[in-house]
């Protein structure tokens, strides 16, 4: 499973990194804190796949703490998309290395 770390995240988003970025959490949960990227909920990602970029393309995904994520990452590529990345930590780490 590739991982990235907050502190990765972070320095990529410094550096003006053209980053596709998807939150995986609930709605309610995005509207209380988020990092301004795409929400798709986990459970609607098999019927949003067209909102994604091509299979190619790296996909950074991050949920609360890593779970989601990594369930998404997961299906994700048994779809085909070769470069799908979760955030080791999810918001949680994001938001511990502010």
């Amino acid at each position: 499973m590739l991982e990235i770390t907050a502190v990765e995240l972070k320095q990529r988003l410094k550096n003006n990194e053209n980053l596709v970025i998807i939150d995986v959490r609930e709605d309610w949960e995005y509207d209380e804190v988020n990092l301004g990227v795409r929400n798709i909920p986990l459970g609607d990602l098999p019927q949003r796949l067209e909102e994604l970029p091509d299979k190619q393309t790296e996909i950074i995904v991050h949920c609360q703490s890593g779970r989601r994520s990594g369930q998404a990452q997961k299906y994700l590529t048994q779809q085909g998309y070769s470069k799908v990345i979760s955030l080791k930590g999810g918001i949680e780490a994001y938001l511990r290395h502010a």
